[in-house]
């Protein structure tokens, strides 16, 4: 049996992920859960898996829940700490790391430094940090298992072919809500338009770096890291169907794709399962039903973060820690109606032109880059010049 620990468990990949260790109770056991601020869900999900330690994110929360959990034998934490401790659970043979944001970084390397496996599903960890925690993955031996769809599908494309035959990946895109918009609709795009992605059930957050393709921005440079290819070898395609997840370019001509219905349970059960297959209960694929597939290459006048990423991945250091950060900041301003969403793009570009990059060297080093950026990007929101 192989026990678990979920940061990140009440949003949709950890409610995804418990979803799956439920359905196996055979093959999983759930031994530590961190969730942010929704307590009665974390509630139900400590009475249906029986963690021994769980995480909030503040006292007063963790407070509320020891007052709920007196007749029941767990252990509740809060803080970076309380992750910390989650992630580094003795008993844990692997950490899914779902944890949104910057947020995932120290408890996912604490993780790896632990000897842990990893399900990643936290791409900003590898943005952020890239070269230190895939320096720590192999210093450990430890696995890291890619859990966004997208890397899943390269992974599974790679497998048993020599990485020297490889010409190209290609990271396939659904293009959003907003795909074909014209330039002029852009400044009156409403958070709620936004939000209400195509194919993809997903956080609020990762909806909105979906519409501005900064999430397929982030996923390229996860996948440099994750996979040890260049930049330059990593391609974009807008695919509206989210059928072909990703696919694999070889030197002799060959591609190799990875082809599923759009459900996240699929990857997610693969890097749980990993090397096996779980029988899941899945609609199939039914591609007669579907007539036909298509493809287009991303527009970056429309969709300039996707350029962004690619920058930040070129110029390398901190920059990419950078222009994450602010991009975090920006989207949270633009759900609250405080930034236009042309003004996402805008910020970030204004916050990465103004940071003088550095080579990366330390955790701390990154998480500096990203408090300066945070600091910077709100100056920029809150009425200084863009």
């Amino acid at each position: 049996m192989k026990k678990i620990s979920v940061l990140g468990s009440t949003g949709s990949i950890g409610v995804r992920t418990l979803e799956i260790a439920n359905a196996f109770p055979e093959r999983y056991q759930v031994v530590a859960l961190t969730a942010g601020n929704n307590i009665n869900l974390l509630l139900k999900q400590i009475h249906t898996f029986s963690p021994r330690i769980v995480s909030v994110v503040s006292e007063r929360e963790a407070q509320k829940l020891r007052q709920q959990l007196q007749n029941v034998d767990v252990e509740v934490y809060h803080g970076a700490e309380g992750m910390i401790r989650c992630s580094t659970v003795p008993e844990a043979d692997m950490v899914v790391a779902a944890i949104v944001g910057a947020a995932g970084l120290m408890p996912t390397m604490a993780a790896i430094k632990a000897g842990k496996n990893v399900a990643l599903a936290n791409k900003e960890t590898l943005v952020i940090a890239g070269s230190l925690i895939m320096e720590e993955v192999k210093r450990q031996k430890v696995c890291l298992l890619p859990v966004d769809s997208e890397h899943s599908a390269i992974f599974q494309a790679l497998t048993g072919h020599r990485r020297e035959d490889v010409q190209r990946l290609i990271l396939t895109a659904s293009g959003g809500p907003f795909r074909e918009y014209k330039p002029a609709q852009f400044a009156t795009i409403t958070p709620a338009e936004a939000l209400a992605h195509p194919n993809w059930d997903m956080g609020r957050k990762i909806s909105v770096d979906s519409a501005t393709m900064m999430n397929k921005g982030l996923e390229v440079i996860e996948a440099r890291w994750l996979f040890d290819y260049p930049a330059t070898m990593i391609d974009v395609h807008i695919h509206p169907e989210s059928i072909i997840h990703s696919l694999v370019e070889y030197r002799d001509g060959a591609v190799m794709a990875q082809l599923g219905i759009p459900d996240m349970k699929t990857p997610i059960a693969y890097a749980l399962s990993w090397p096996e297959r779980l029988p899941l209960v899945q609609q199939p694929l039914d591609l007669c039903r579907l007539g036909q597939l298509s493809f287009s290459a991303p527009d970056i006048e429309r969709f300039p973060c996707l350029q962004l990423a690619y920058e930040a991945l070129e110029v390398g250091g901190t920059v990419p820690a950078v222009m994450n950060a602010a991009n975090e900041i920006a989207v949270a301003a633009f759900l609250n109606n405080q930034l236009s969403f042309p003004g996402i793009a805008e910020v970030i570009r204004k916050v990465m032109y103004r940071h003088e990059s550095e080579d990366l060297t330390s955790v701390e080093q990154a998480l500096h880059a990203d408090l300066w950026s945070r600091r910077k990007t709100q100056e920029f929101i809150s009425g200084g010049p863009l």
